[in-house]
């Protein structure tokens, strides 16, 4: 029996949408005004899910606790409160938008969790704008 545990986190946290190798006029055609060179912020929220076999021993899917000091270690403590360019270093070449920090936030976790363990990351820009990764 499958079955999925999630976790809801969030940070906030400062990008500029741009591509250094654009023109300006090139990155305000594409990106608007999320190309702002003095930046704009988010309150992201974020739902991790982890899906798998029950333990039968514990009864977990993956301890609660384990994940939440995952995402607080891996994601919080790397992404709460920074600029996003300027700050975190997976981001020095690649642009910050929600698809890119969705799999970055994806490959932080997946190296911690077992792989016999489904892992998806939904990342909310906004509460009408959000994307979800699976890692295909």
């Amino acid at each position: 029996m499958r079955v999925t545990v999630s976790r809801k986190a969030h940070f906030n946290a400062a990008h500029r949408l741009y591509r250094k190798d654009w023109s300006m006029e090139q990155n305000n055609a594409v990106f608007g005004k999320c190309n702002n060179p003095n930046f704009h912020g988010h309150n992201y929220e974020l739902i991790v899910s982890v899906t798998g076999e029950i333990d039968p021993e514990t009864g977990f899917v993956i301890d609660v606790k384990i994940l939440s000091d995952l995402i607080k270690e891996e994601v919080e403590q790397r992404l709460d409160h920074k600029n996003l360019n300027l700050d975190v270093p997976e981001f020095f070449d690649l642009n910050p938008t929600a698809e890119n920090i969705a799999v970055v936030i994806w490959n932080l976790l997946r190296q911690h969790i077992k792989s016999t363990l489904d892992l998806e990351v939904v990342l909310y820009e906004t509460p009408r704008n959000f994307v979800t990764y699976k890692g295909n």
